[in-house]
């Protein structure tokens, strides 16, 4: 059943649902508090690009029920950088899938833990949106695990788990349905071209809370490691933010980040959480293109 939040509205088309989500993200801007100043900029990035990615960052409004609302952090996040700018996030291309796009609400935000992401209210915020028979889609690890960032590190065998429940019991709560999402691989391959693990436990901690707590997971972490050790040390650069100096216009030095996708790493994986949608006979596959 289509529930609009607002009463009279039209259904809208897909151009216009389009449309209607960049105009709420540009206004979320104005009014998001800005977190704590941070200065260590993230492998890969530049120090004024290390601070635009703990800037305030929107918090977005459902407008039709039900819902997907996405929590995670940049990998997953909308990227509000000028269109030339390659980083996308998967979530964001996931948006794209959809018979719908409206329908999916994307609370990622880059750098963001289970920790930072309740501290900073918005998980608060999340819950705030959510009517019964949403789902929130939840993706978190890769800030977790820095243990030199006191406002976003998480252990995984305590702390992230015990956010991942709660995330998981206010969830249902509130009569919406939790899914849990392993993190996705970063490209980091040995000099054999085996690709190695670099989130640790979490990984497997999220596993585990899905396991214990009975619910959906969508193993991102297995789906990306085999589509990343397919394509190999060398064609797996075209996924990530992979550019030699001159190589883009918005990045005239260059970039190695292994971590963030560009629009077609971004699509793959997508298209990698569609699968497992559709294998688990989902609702939300339903909610999917043909061409998904």
């Amino acid at each position: 059943m289509r529930r609009r939040c607002g009463d009279g509205a039209r259904p809208l088309n897909r151009r216009q649902a389009l449309i209607g989500l960049a105009a709420c993200t540009t206004a979320a801007y104005a009014t998001e508090p800005a977190p704590a100043p941070t200065t260590a900029a993230p492998a890969g990035r530049t120090a004024s690009e290390a601070a635009a990615a703990l800037a305030p960052w929107p918090m977005p409004l459902a407008t039709v029920h039900p819902a997907l609302h996405l929590a995670g952090d940049s990998t997953m996040a909308d990227k509000r950088t000028p269109p030339a700018f390659p980083e996308r996030g998967w979530g964001q291309l996931y948006r794209g899938l959809l018979r719908e796009p409206e329908r999916l609400v994307n609370h990622a935000a880059n750098g963001r833990s289970t920790k930072r992401f309740i501290d900073e209210g918005r998980w608060a915020h999340l819950l705030g949106q959510l009517a019964a028979d949403d789902f929130v889609l939840i993706q978190f690890g890769h800030n977790d695990q820095k243990a030199d960032d006191p406002q976003r590190y998480a252990p995984a065998a305590t702390a992230f788990k015990d956010n991942l429940r709660r995330f998981v019991r206010e969830t249902r709560e509130r009569g919406a349905i939790p899914l849990l999402a392993t993190p996705v691989m970063r490209r980091s391959f040995d000099a054999e071209g085996r690709l190695l693990p670099t989130l640790g436990d979490y990984p497997e901690a999220t596993r585990e809370v899905a396991r214990e707590q009975g619910v959906v997971l969508l193993d991102l972490h297995a789906r990306t490691r085999d589509w990343l050790q397919a394509l190999g040390p060398e064609a797996s650069k075209a996924m990530f933010m992979c550019f030699a100096p001159g190589a883009h216009p918005e990045l005239p030095q260059g970039r190695q980040d292994n971590t963030h996708f560009v629009e077609a790493g971004a699509l793959a994986v997508a298209r990698l959480a569609a699968v497992q949608m559709r294998e688990q006979r989902l609702p939300l596959a339903d909610w999917l293109l043909p061409s998904a």
